[in-house]
């Protein structure tokens, strides 16, 4: 299956040399070795992590120019994940996605994106002076999100934009729906330009079959993966996947280098070499258990008055081609409080912290860390939150349709860039929206920077406020005020 001996651990194995060694530190950060970190933080955290806390030097390898332990630990996860090259990220999925976005598209070259994409990709688009243009995800009002864009919207929007330079997709979203991306990425390679994907909530697919398939192995020319999610790398990591037929190697090495920093964390990297280990050794058998566990809860908030956990049965619906079980989202609408009330008991009453929380929905997260028991005390809190809710308030309203995808005056760069101005968002007509603007559910932008102001739009928002739906984006919270730019003359 695979090529490399996915056992090994190069960089940590180097690190734990280093180690070993016993060696004297004249060399930054200065706490060498938690020697001089403070008592209270050492004491807490442990010597350890500050033994392989480490800089750039010959025996650990420099992630800007990797020729040592770094080089074998990338070549070892794109062996894993099937790619042609991996590249570590230490500044996130954010770090990876802006680096994708610029190793592809240039100034004033158009890239195809969903509507509801991550910030990350509209920083990226800024910083590489890129031209917007947006698809509509398909939308699921009995829950109130956005799954996944269909290949015929992919299509369409390809045969009017026949000048794109590339296409990006979220697969799966942060709810665990894909889309069919096998398909897309032949729709995409028949124009002969890069598939992009968002894979920042499926590190794990790939690994087991009961998961939808994963970026690499559907063709894609890139993804970024957020390693720290699912799998077992710590915060702040993550993998940069690609294929080198449509993507130049090195010119993704080149923006990383740019956007990185030049002091990484080795204690990061060394996360990922091992998490990398962990999911190409352990992969299918961690996470059956994680999926028989996940879909056992799944099963038993369906029992729970009041509650709903979408599966199996929206395969077939518009955007969902595939479903990653591991994602448990909440739908709590017939209870009769918000999704964000559901966030607040569990956390302040329970002591149980799920991943996010939108007006009808929760989302709890499974991975190899959950048990039975901790399955088991969500259950319970559910239960008993139903048993004082239930039947005593209204089912929330549905969302109301989003207005149409508003004209685009200027790219988003020179949006942000411009001199600003605040005006009441009714005064507001005919202007250029300075910043976003965004409805949940479904958390679509009805408005991105660059974009005309309409009517339309003002009036939706009003027709949101009016039924107690979450407008937000805007850098005035009550939303009565947008920042607008002038038009170029």
């Amino acid at each position: 299956m695979y090529k490399l001996d996915q056992n090994e651990t190069p960089l940590f194995d180097a690190l734990m040399e280093y180690v070993n060694r016993e060696t004297i530190p004249f060399h930054v950060p200065g706490h060498k070795k938690g020697i001089g970190m403070d008592e209270e933080f050492k004491n807490f955290i442990g010597e350890n992590p500050f033994k392989i806390d480490v800089t750039v030097f010959k025996l650990v390898d420099s992630l800007h120019h990797p020729t040592g332990p770094i080089k074998k630990a990338q070549q070892l996860a794109a062996d894993a994940y099937g790619s042609d090259a991996a590249f570590f990220s230490i500044h996130g999925t954010s770090g990876a996605i802006q680096a994708m976005v610029m190793s592809v598209v240039r100034a004033g070259e158009k890239i195809i994106i969903p509507r509801n994409v991550h910030k990350s990709i509209t920083a990226g688009i800024i910083l590489s002076g890129a031209i917007p243009v947006y698809m509509q995800p398909a939308l699921d009002k009995k829950v109130g999100i956005a799954h996944g864009v269909t290949p015929e919207t992919v299509e369409r929007t390809l045969k009017e934009n026949p000048d794109a330079k590339a296409v990006l997709i979220i697969n799966p979203t942060y709810y665990g729906v894909a889309t069919d991306i096998k398909r897309i990425a032949d729709i995409v390679h028949s124009y002969d330009i890069p598939l992009i994907v968002d894979e920042a909530h499926g590190p794990h697919l790939g690994f087991n079959d009961k998961l939808p398939v994963s970026a690499m192995h559907a063709g894609a020319d890139i993804c970024s993966q957020s390693t720290h999610k699912i799998i077992g790398a710590l915060t702040q990591c993550s993998l940069l996947q690609v294929r080198s037929e449509r993507i130049d190697i090195h010119r993704v090495q080149q923006v990383l280098s740019l956007l990185q920093t030049t002091s990484p964390s080795y204690i990061l990297m060394a996360s990922l070499d091992c998490s990398r280990r962990q999911i190409a050794l352990q992969g299918e058998e961690l996470l059956d258990k994680t999926i028989e566990l996940c879909d056992y809860a799944r099963t038993e908030i369906n029992k729970i008055p009041g509650f709903y956990c979408f599966g199996k049965e929206i395969l077939g619906d518009e955007g969902v081609y595939a479903l990653d079980p591991t994602k448990i989202t909440i739908t709590c609408r017939d209870l009769g409080i918000t999704g964000y009330d559901l966030d607040m008991i569990l956390c302040n009453k329970y002591h149980i912290q799920v991943e996010l929380s939108d007006l009808y929905n929760v989302l709890a997260v499974g991975s190899f860390g959950d048990t039975k028991s901790s399955i088991d005390a969500l259950l319970k809190a559910l239960r008993e939150i139903s048993d004082e809710y239930y039947g005593k308030g209204n089912k929330k309203s549905d969302f109301i349709d989003i207005p149409s995808i508003p004209s685009q005056i200027k790219i988003p760069r020179d949006a942000f860039n411009d001199v600003k101005t605040p005006v009441l968002l009714k005064n507001s007509i005919g202007m250029i929206s300075g910043e976003f603007l965004m409805a949940y559910p479904p958390g679509i932008p009805i408005l991105c920077p660059g974009e005309e102001i309409t009517q339309e739009i003002v009036d939706y928002v009003q027709k949101l406020k009016d039924t107690g739906l979450y407008v937000q984006g805007t850098e005035d919270p009550e939303v009565e005020f947008i920042k607008v730019v002038r038009a170029s003359e």
